[in-house]
């Protein structure tokens, strides 16, 4: 009888930096490849600071043309909002169609009941316009996205090609306050194997983060430390505060940034242990 193969994480120590109510997923992904994962929950989602522009813009809905998501969070927000004056986005206007940039931002909305008219092959922002389905001239165009710090890439090629764009907060990701104390452990005993980014923003907070805890000196704690990336502007981030990146997941999505985490962990078993850092 041949023995259980083991699991490609097996042994390894994985800190996932994802918001806290995004974390399940993530965790039991990592869990079911035998890994030991941390939490390093590096946003916190909330509301904007002010609804108003968004319930606006949803007021005046059967005007828009499309209506365009970039994330799960704001899906979510458009929903709340819309329950709030007795609408839905599974009951939407006939004329309103819907894109969603990446695979779980699309089954968040399909979840809902909201059939989805376009997803890009490619999970970025880049991707969506250089698939769209129509010319933007003569659209109007609603964008709910994050209240700072994300890209305006989409509303300004959306701009550029004729479209008229309304660009509203729908929601705000901040920066926790510390980093749990069994994560911090770890990382000052070098008992992480790699570091996994889902946003520029998570890389960011991380840093910061860090830097609180462990001083002037806080990038020593990640030397060791496999950094991987969900995506190309997540790597700029990543390279921007920690001067680098040793995997980029590939499709730019939850499943391609484990995918990510056991090719990264595979390249350091050839050079030393599991549990090692």
């Amino acid at each position: 009888m041949s023995s259980k193969p083991i699991a490609p994480l097996h042994g390894r120590t994985i800190i996932m930096t994802r918001a806290q109510e995004q974390q399940s997923e993530a965790r039991s992904r990592l869990h079911a490849l035998g890994s030991n994962v941390l939490d390093l929950p590096a946003l916190v989602i909330g509301p904007p600071d002010d609804w108003q522009p968004l319930d606006d813009a949803l007021a005046d809905i059967k005007t828009f043309h499309w209506l365009v998501f970039s994330s799960a969070n704001g899906v979510r927000a458009v929903e709340e909002r819309l329950q709030r004056i007795g609408q839905s986005l599974a009951n939407r206007p006939k004329g309103l169609k819907l894109a969603a940039v990446g695979r779980k931002t699309a089954q968040y909305l399909e979840h809902l009941g909201a059939a989805v008219d376009f997803v890009p092959p490619n999970f970025v922002a880049d991707s969506l316009i250089n698939h769209f389905p129509v010319s933007g001239f003569g659209l109007k165009m609603l964008l709910p996205r994050v209240q700072s710090g994300g890209r305006t890439i989409l509303g300004e090629a959306f701009r550029e090609s004729g479209a008229h764009v309304i660009e509203v907060a729908a929601y705000e990701s901040r920066c926790p306050e510390a980093i749990p104390e069994d994560t911090a452990t770890a990382l000052a005993n070098s008992n992480v194997d790699a570091i996994a980014f889902s946003s520029g923003k998570t890389a960011a907070h991380t840093a910061s983060l860090l830097s609180h805890r462990f001083g002037s000196d806080w990038l020593q704690q990640l030397e060791t430390v496999k950094v991987i990336s969900i995506g190309p502007q997540t790597s700029l981030s990543c390279e921007q505060h920690f001067g680098r990146v040793d995997q980029e997941a590939d499709p730019h999505d939850l499943e391609g940034l484990v995918i990510a985490c056991v090719k990264a962990c595979r390249s350091e078993a050839e050079t030393c242990p599991p549990g090692s850092g």
